[in-house]
Parts: C-alpha cells; sequence; structure tokens
C-alpha cells in the first residue's frame, strides 16, 4: 500500500501576495477563490495563517474563517500567533473537532491561554517543540519538549491521537544537522507519544533557497519524512508533483530515496529526470553534500 500525507494547503496566508491583501482590506472574492482552488488540489486541511495581527487579530481571524467556510467543507488549521485572535477564531469555525490549532507550543504563557480553548473544542493541535529559549537543539531536547506537551495535553483531556507533534524542519541553508534530528525524532515518536501524530512546515526546509529550487527541496524532504510515517504537512498545494506524492502516486520515487535511506546506494549513472533529482537532493538533505545553490546541476 503507497505512503499518503494528509496536506495542509498554507497558502491563505497573511505575507501571501493574493490573500495578504485581500485579507488586509476585508475582500473574500480571492481568499474563495484560493480557498476552492486548494481543495480542488486535494487539500485535506486549509490553514488560514494571520500571523501576529496583534492590532485587529481578534476581529480578522472569524472573518477570514466564515469567509472560507461559506463556500468549501475542507476542514480548517486556524494558524496566528496571537492567542486571543485564535480564541475568537475558534468560536466561529463550524466543524471544531476536524479542526487543527496551529500552534501550541511550549511555552508556559501559550499553553496556558491556548489548552483550555483546544480541550473546549475537541480540535486537532499542533504541539510545535519550540520551547522557552526557542528551538531545541537536538533529538534529546525534541523528546523532553513532547513529553511536557503531551503531558500537560492529556491533564486537560486532550488524547494523544488528537495532537500532531512538530519537531521544526530547519533551513537546508543551516546544514542537515537539525533535519537528522527531527527525523529520528520522528522514527520514535510512537514510543514517546504512543498514538500521537505529526505535521511539519515543510517549506521551511527551503526558505532562503532561490524560488525555482524550493520545490526539489520540499518535495524530497517530504519523502524522507515518510519513512517514519508523517501524518500531515503544511505544503504548498499549488505545486502537483508534491500533491502527487501526498496521494501516494510517486511510489517509484518513495522507494528510492526510502532505499537510499537505508543504505542501499543506486547507480546515479541510470537515473534521470525526477530520480535524478531526488537522488541528488537526498544527498544535500542527508549532508552527504555540502549544500549549494547548484547542487541538481552538479
Amino acid at each position: 500500500m503507497a505512503n499518503t500525507v494528509q496536506a495542509i494547503a498554507e497558502s491563505i496566508n497573511i505575507m501571501g501576495k493574493r490573500s495578504g491583501g485581500a485579507m488586509k482590506e476585508r475582500i473574500p472574492g480571492p481568499i474563495q477563490e484560493m480557498a476552492r482552488e486548494e481543495a480542488a488540489a486535494g487539500a485535506t486541511y486549509l490553514d488560514l495563517n494571520i500571523g501576529p495581527a496583534r492590532k485587529d487579530g481578534v476581529e480578522l481571524l472569524p472573518w477570514v474563517v466564515e469567509t472560507v467556510q461559506s463556500i468549501v467543507d475542507t476542514p480548517l488549521c486556524l494558524d496566528t500567533t496571537n492567542t486571543d485572535a485564535m480564541t475568537a477564531g475558534f468560536k466561529v469555525v463550524k466543524n471544531k473537532t476536524a479542526a487543527i490549532m496551529n500552534s501550541i507550543s511550549a511555552q508556559p504563557e501559550r499553553m496556558e491561554k491556548l489548552i483550555p480553548v483546544a480541550a473546549k473544542a475537541e480540535c486537532n493541535v499542533i504541539a510545535l517543540l519550540w520551547g522557552p529559549d526557542g528551538m531545541p537543539r537536538d533529538y534529546n531536547e525534541r523528546a523532553e519538549m513532547a513529553v511536557g506537551l503531551m503531558m500537560a495535553l492529556s491533564e486537560a483531556g486532550i488524547p494523544n491521537e488528537k495532537m500532531l507533534f512538530d519537531p521544526i524542519a530547519t533551513p537546508i541553508t543551516l546544514g542537515a544537522d537539525q533535519l537528522a534530528a527531527g527525523l529520528e525524532f520522528l522514527r520514535d515518536l510512537q514510543e514517546i507519544a504512543p498514538g500521537a501524530g505529526s505535521t511539519i512546515g515543510l517549506s521551511n526546509v527551503s526558505n532562503g533557497v532561490d524560488e525555482q529550487l524550493r520545490k526539489y527541496l520540499d518535495r524530497t524532504y517530504l519523502i524522507m519524512l515518510m519513512k517514519y510515517g508523517i501524518r500531515t504537512a503544511i505544503v504548498n498545494a499549488y505545486d502537483h508533483e508534491l500533491m502527487a506524492i501526498c496521494k501516494g502516486q510517486r511510489q517509484e520515487l518513495v522507494d528510492l530515496v526510502h532505499g537510499m535511506m537505508d543504505g542501499k546506494e543506486p547507480d546515479s549513472a541510470t537515473l534521470n529526470g525526477a530520480a535524478l533529482e531526488h537522488y541528488k537532493t537526498y544527498k544535500v538533505l542527508s549532508g552527504q553534500t555540502v549544500f549549494s545553490a547548484s547542487w541538481l546541476t552538479l
């Protein structure tokens, strides 16, 4: 059976070209068009990201939620660092139990404000492995942070099955060590939090890379995460090839990358097209080749 990943479409975002201005001006048309497009592309969830929205988040997020759910039934993922806006947004979500809260990090003030909201809504929760001192440095800190988050969520009555742990993807421009620690965490997730799911902000891995090259990093990294059972991923639903991987339609490429992760080195001279792209990109993401902007042509 082919591996599949539930896609959380990321493009309805306050920073987006089409959606950002529409959010600020409260123009529903572009946002609704994008919601239809992402749903048609096969997104399992639509991420609605208003960023910090310090001035008007409490009014903006409910408006975006109602704008989107008036035209599509796709479950929503509410995304903001503004806890008051998150609370206001969930009040108007129709299908709360299918929705996702993005996110509750391992920061005391965020846990204190949002865990009760998530428990009342009975929604899914992205448990973000980001603590008071920022990002965990290694696998051990990720595991420790995950246990703390799991216990706090469990005490509020949120079952492990509603938790989606995000080990955080870091840009490949910073090196491959943190990516390896995230993969190791996913491999052991069922021992750390039995029954829990997982997610990742996929495009973080290619942040800072030339726009034309980002898709190759995102696609191969998703396949690497799939080896360890990634359940959902926040993705660019407009990348048709990436969505095909999410739907389990590129099994030969998945088999290639997973084989390399198991130490089975293919003869690169026999590879071409997408297989060669994934081969070269895996070498970079696994730290076997030092990242440079010309990795695909070397």
